[in-house]
């Protein structure tokens, strides 16, 4: 039983996932892979399916019914995801195909606005490769400076480093609000005053902060904030690079196509207003409405009540993992998200992940998209257990029995 939330109906939840209903290996399935991507609600399934068999039409070229019903389908998604970051209109909202994709329309549109070589943009230790190659790539073009804050032996980023790093250069900062390998929690508000004082702009990098707690860009003050659906129980190609509209207005086009246009000619062309002007092409339609009602089924359940279920998880799943010998947590900031990575001694974690596989326990093993952090940490790799709004203690307990049945076979 959750004590610390008792109110909170984790089974109650839990039939609303199809895929938790599942056996593999002839055992219930045990899916602690939520940092690569969530299982789907029947709510965002039939929301596909409902559009896919009734409503289905390309948006914002037809002027028959379908067209008209999707094209409202698909803004009212927008309008969904507006007040879900509370942001302060729909134009900041750009749909996009994912967290990477959101990042490097920044890195492209925004760079070729507004940064010159030499300028500085800083990272920190924590990011992923998403976070990291874009930056690489427009300093090949550019001739920009990358430039890295570090972290200490918990995966805390060293703000004071970070502080010391801000320069008369520094044009952007790009951080995570979340570790997708360790779960750590940068101080984003903190990190978003230091860069202002200093003249600097600032994206987040929500991928895996967003469907844990409530995320307000005007609390926050940043310029962009990015993030997927998929990892958000919704669907899988779909994404928002939320920007404030002045600086969205300030940058060229990322791709050029169909929808993002005003007027063409064989001369040169016009471009359309916010946000279809980095929108070309057909967009993912159901995609954006299955993001809609993924956002109408958490906010359903209640944010407050997943972020402290999930807390209960990881402060149980950090007790337990702590009491296996041999085991060393990787990553035990004060501030952490709901992910344990961790290392068994004389293991692979390719072993301990197949063998935990095969005992129904879904688990991700190796560097997490993240191989500058885990080289900053002397790792090849860890083992990752991440939940979601659905796991639960008795989850974690599985997961403790596989892990011991790992130290049995390579005793």
């Amino acid at each position: 039983m959750n004590t610390a939330n008792a109110a909170y109906d984790v089974e109650r939840v839990r039939r609303d996932f199809p895929a938790l209903q599942q056996q593999v290996y002839g055992r219930p399935l045990v899916y602690l892979d939520n940092a690569a991507s969530a299982q789907k609600p029947a709510a965002v399934i039939d929301a596909i399916r409902g559009h896919y068999t009734d409503d289905y039409a390309n948006v914002h070229r037809g002027l028959h019914y379908l067209s008209e019903r999707a094209s409202d389908a698909f803004e009212a998604a927008r309008g969904k995801v507006r007040g879900f970051i509370n942001a302060r209109e729909d134009r900041e909202i750009v749909f996009v195909r994912g967290t990477t994709e959101a990042i490097n329309l920044v890195a492209a549109s925004f760079g070729q606005a507004h940064l010159k070589a030499g300028d500085e943009i800083l990272i920190t230790e924590l990011e992923h490769h998403s976070n990291i190659v874009p930056w690489q790539l427009l300093g090949e073009r550019l001739g920009t400076v990358l430039k890295v804050a570090p972290v200490n032996d918990a995966g805390e980023l060293r703000l004071d480093e970070f502080e010391r790093m801000l320069g008369p250069r520094t044009r952007l900062v790009a951080v995570t609000h979340v570790s997708n390998a360790l779960g750590s929690i940068n101080p984003v508000a903190r990190i978003v005053e230091l860069a202002h004082a200093r003249g600097a702009r600032v994206l987040i990098d929500g991928a895996q902060a967003i469907p844990h707690a409530a995320v307000d860009v005007r609390s926050l003050d940043c310029d962009f904030y990015a993030f997927s659906g998929h990892k958000l129980y919704g669907p899988t190609g779909i994404g928002v690079l939320y920007g404030k509209a002045e600086l969205l207005e300030s940058m060229p086009p990322y791709q050029g196509g169909g929808e993002m246009i005003r007027e063409v000619s064989f001369m040169r062309s016009t471009y359309a207003d916010l946000p279809h002007k980095f929108e070309a092409g057909t967009p993912h339609i159901v995609g954006a409405i299955g993001l809609g009602a993924a956002i109408d089924y958490l906010q359903g359940v209640g944010l407050e009540s997943v972020a402290r279920h999930e807390e209960d998880l990881l402060a149980y799943a950090t007790a337990r993992l702590r009491e296996v010998p041999g085991l060393r947590l990787v990553g035990t900031a004060a501030d952490k998200a709901g992910i344990a990575s961790f290392l068994l001694d004389g293991v692979h974690t390719h072993d301990v992940g197949t063998i935990l596989d095969r005992h129904g326990v879904a688990v991700r093993a190796g560097h997490h998209c993240a191989m500058p952090l885990m080289t900053r940490l002397g790792l090849n790799g860890t083992t990752r257990a991440s939940f979601a709004l659905y796991n639960t203690r008795a989850e974690v307990d599985a997961l403790l029995e596989a892990i011991q049945q790992v130290r049995e076979m390579f005793r």
